[in-house]
Formats: C-alpha cells, sequence, structure tokens
C-alpha cells in the first residue's frame, strides 16, 4: 500500500510487490547476512523463494548459514508468506517436526502488514536468533535438515 502526493492510497499488485522485492534482493541492497530469490528463475508467479540467514555473533547461530524456503500465496502481501526451515534448527517461533515458522510467534509475522516483505522476515527471524529466548539454545549439529 502507497499513497500518492494528493494523499491516495494505492495498493500494489502482488507481482508488482514481489518484482520489486526481487529486484532489490538482487542488487544487494539490503541486510548482507541474509538473502532471498526465486527457487526457480522461471517461475512467472513469483511463488517459492529460496532465503538464507548467516547467524548472528554471540549466539549458538554464530557462524552458522541456514536454508529456507518461503512460499508467497495468493493474497500475499496481505498475508505473511509461509516460512519453513530446511536447514534443522532449535527456535521458539520454529515447529520442531516441520520446520514452519510459528506466526504468532515471529514478532514480523505476528505484526504483518501489506508493506512488510521478505527481507523483513528474514531479519525478524536473525534478530530471534538473538534474543532471550533463544540464543543459548543448543543446536542440532550442522547439516541436519527437517
Amino acid at each position: 500500500m502507497q499513497r500518492t502526493q494528493a494523499g491516495e492510497v494505492v495498493i500494489v499488485p502482488r507481482n508488482f510487490k514481489l518484482l520489486e522485492e526481487l529486484e532489490a534482493s538482487e542488487k544487494g541492497t539490503g541486510d548482507m547476512a541474509i538473502s532471498f530469490g526465486l527457487v526457480d528463475p522461471g517461475d512467472t508467479f513469483l511463488t517459492n523463494w529460496n532465503g538464507g540467514i548467516l547467524g548472528p555473533p554471540g549466539a549458538q547461530h554464530d557462524g552458522r548459514f541456514y536454508e529456507l524456503r518461503m512460499h508467497c500465496q495468493d493474497k500475499y502481501p496481505a498475508v505473511p508468506p509461509e516460512v519453513r526451515f530446511v536447514s534443522r534448527i532449535n527456535m521458539t517461533c520454529v515447529d520442531q517436526k516441520t520446520g514452519l515458522i510459528i506466526h504468532s510467534k515471529l514478532p514480523a509475522t505476528k505484526n504483518w502488514n501489506r508493506n512488510m516483505g521478505l527481507e523483513e522476515i528474514l531479519t525478524s527471524i536473525r534478530s530471534e536468533m538473538s534474543s532471550d529466548s533463544n540464543r543459548r539454545l543448543r543446536q542440532p549439529a550442522e547439516g541436519l535438515t527437517f
């Protein structure tokens, strides 16, 4: 959702929003500790995305690289994408059986609005890795997957 100079509200269509996010990701304009892009470059509907997070220093995640998958439904960006860890991780906002992010436990998805995007979700996950409830949680061996 954007406002014009006249103050009118314009709702940006799903694919325009996702193309904007893809372009920003490809240019590397955001946080360099996260990355994301399409699973299939030929996906004209921009539905399935890869994500990566470099674990923050000073936490059990320090120096680890975590792989994620993100699925942007038809209702995106009105609703947050489904986000699932491929890499096994132990966090309070992650379902330990499936690797899915629990929307009610991650600030970015809990407080979602259509102006947010994939970068905000990955940044929020990385911030949660450093939170008091997650920074000292024992982590599975590297290389394990869900």
